[in-house]
């Protein structure tokens, strides 16, 4: 059974491992699952909320919560439902919130009910606040508009602005890639599609199609990853690989290196972690990452949500150590606790 274990100076044990974080000792923990039921987790930090979006009974709801380790809590708003018999009105998958250049926006793939027709879409919020309504804009494709799912978008410092996805190469499930692509604005492609990662190491090809798919955004000290999801995400070694940026043109393939291990994979206990996405404690001063597990060897897409801050090693790059697992205590992160 993993073991956990709280020294001073923020020093705990999970997994017979040392990992040194930036909490200090304080009253109050909490375990996983902080959802029961549900993949795919979008956790963004907005003012004192953490808004959750996710896809439920045909339609994008996104709920707020003033605590990461209370997503469960609360009502959930239904802020879109597809019409009937449009291209995009099944299957929705995997939906992110972002908030660029002034407004709201959510990125979801969807189809037909054909899997092969699944492409990328974006809604736009019609207010300030999230939980309101959104709007249809229309599809999010390169002018290959193959097979696509999971975009998320890349703001550089200048503002500028990338899609990220996975995708097809051809119109043939043979593997799925991730693709980044020029934007214009927050609704549009403006250049072609460029292949960044394709499944290559052992880690990554288990099942069939292989997969590299989920990629995720995430900033250091300047220092640019894209952390994504790579094998079968309906088998036991769903994990997370690592791209990072050398500091050259986005769009050139050679600007990313692929870390050859993965960065963060299944335990004797926890099985096929992956599709995360990161956010800061309430405090400021604490990464947590946001993830789905299958709830036990063998439940293929039957998922639950856990959260667990990491750190980052002396060269920069982050350090995810091991997924823990349920029902082990964990510190709240700073400045949340069961009072709040």
């Amino acid at each position: 059974m993993m073991s956990f274990q709280w020294l001073r100076a923020g020093l705990f044990i999970v997994g017979g491992s040392f990992l040194l974080t930036s909490v200090t000792m304080r009253g109050g923990t909490f375990t996983n699952p902080v959802v029961a039921r549900g993949a795919d987790p979008w956790v963004i930090q907005a003012k004192t909320n953490y808004y959750f979006c996710q896809s439920r009974r045909g339609g994008i709801y996104v709920k707020a919560s003033s605590q990461l380790t209370e997503l469960e809590k609360g009502s959930w708003s239904r802020v879109w439902t597809p019409p009937a018999n449009q291209p995009y009105a099944k299957e929705l998958w995997a939906p992110e919130l972002h908030y660029l250049r002034g407004k709201w926006y959510i990125y979801v793939a969807a189809d037909d009910g054909d899997n092969a027709n699944h492409r990328m879409y974006v809604l736009e919020g019609t207010t300030q606040n999230p939980l309101d309504p959104f709007l249809f804009r229309g599809k999010v494709a390169a002018a290959t508009d193959r097979w696509a799912i999971d975009g998320t978008v890349l703001q550089m410092p200048d503002e500028k602005l990338y899609f990220v996805w996975s995708g097809w190469e051809g119109r043939e499930n043979v593997a799925q890639n991730l693709y980044i692509a020029a934007m214009s604005d927050p609704l549009t492609i403006s250049g072609e599609r460029v292949c960044i990662s394709r499944p290559e190491y052992d880690w990554e090809k288990h099942g069939t199609p292989l997969v590299n798919e989920g990629p995720q955004v995430l900033w250091h000290d300047g220092k640019l990853f894209i952390i994504y999801s790579a094998s079968g995400s309906w088998g036991d070694n769903y994990c997370l690989g690592q791209l990072a940026w050398n500091g050259s043109d986005v769009l050139n393939p050679s600007a990313w290196k692929k870390k050859p291990t993965s960065v963060f994979s299944s335990t004797a206990e926890t099985f096929s972690p992956g599709h995360c996405s990161f956010v800061k404690s309430r405090d400021g001063k604490e990464d947590w990452i946001v993830y789905h597990v299958a709830r036990h060897r063998g439940a293929g897409w039957n998922r639950q949500v856990h959260i667990q801050p990491f750190q980052w090693d002396k060269a920069g790059q982050p350090d995810f150590g091991k997924p823990v697992a349920a029902g082990v205590p964990l510190p709240f992160p700073g400045g949340e606790s069961s009072k709040n």
